[in-house]
């Protein structure tokens, strides 16, 4: 297998973050070519231009391992490769065509249908956040962990925009708040930096979206599965989940509950 060890990926991985936060960055706020992919999920130029650096860098660089990505096409080669490179070029893009914030570059590394390294990037805040399997997790160099929060009542929860508008988040949670926010890439790494207590989804999520959110919140303490609690698979035939939730672990079995009852 070419390439080092999982130190020498996460390298390369957080360089080519930085370099697609860039070009991101670059093309933030300004006017570009926008289509629809479905009812409530855009794509931009960037999306594609994106990709197309993390191919090159990634792919050039380990030209063993599998691609998958929400801008490429999959032809399933992914699932002969021992490792595979797992990417959400802009994760957020309506956010990021709004000028919000609040998107983010999402790479994760899994091997065995686990993830082994990840890589978040926010450019506009400059946040990068980062994670090895058994090695822990990082922000901007940092060492991170989720929060100690152990009262629901007092949790702060973030949702999707669009989630939130149409699930009633406010009603399925007994917690302090719940704040809406557009990546959930980015969210999951808030929960695993320990600025928010949990984050959680009822609608389908690709491995593209939470691959690299996942190891972040467990590298850094914290709990991250199905609704019902199943530890989740990536690089499968199937790369949709249908559901997820993120949090601190102390709270994750009494929000598993109340998620599972409202959904009775």
């Amino acid at each position: 297998m070419s390439g080092g060890g999982p130190g020498a990926d996460l390298a390369l991985m957080t360089e080519a973050a930085r370099e697609a936060g860039a070009l991101a960055l670059k093309r933030f706020r300004t006017t570009q070519k926008v289509w629809h992919k479905s009812k409530t999920h855009v794509a931009c130029e960037t999306d594609l231009e994106v990709d197309a650096l993390l191919r090159a860098r990634l792919g050039g660089a380990r030209p063993d391992y599998g691609w998958l990505s929400e801008e490429s096409e999959d032809d399933l080669s992914r699932l002969d490769a021992a490792r595979v490179w797992v990417v959400d070029p802009i994760d957020g893009t309506n956010g990021y065509l709004k000028g919000i914030p609040e998107f983010a570059i999402s790479i994760a590394l899994v091997e065995g249908g686990r993830p082994i390294g990840a890589v978040v990037f926010n450019p506009a805040k400059d946040e990068l956040f980062a994670a090895e399997a058994g090695a822990g997790a990082t922000l901007n160099g940092a060492a991170m962990a989720v929060s100690a929060t152990t009262d629901s009542r007092a949790a702060r929860l973030l949702a999707s925009r669009n989630e939130y508008r149409s699930a009633a988040w406010t009603k399925r949670i007994d917690a302090a708040t719940v704040q809406a926010m557009s990546s959930i890439a980015y969210k999951l790494a808030l929960v695993a930096a320990g600025r928010y207590d949990a984050t959680a989804t009822v609608w389908p999520k690709s491995d593209w979206d939470i691959a690299a959110g996942d190891l972040l919140v467990r590298e850094a303490g914290g709990r991250f599965t199905a609704i019902d609690g199943a530890r989740l698979r990536y690089n499968q035939a199937e790369t949709q989940h249908a559901d997820c939730l993120a949090s601190n672990g102390v709270l994750h079995d009494a929000l598993a509950a109340r998620l599972r009852e409202l959904a009775a």
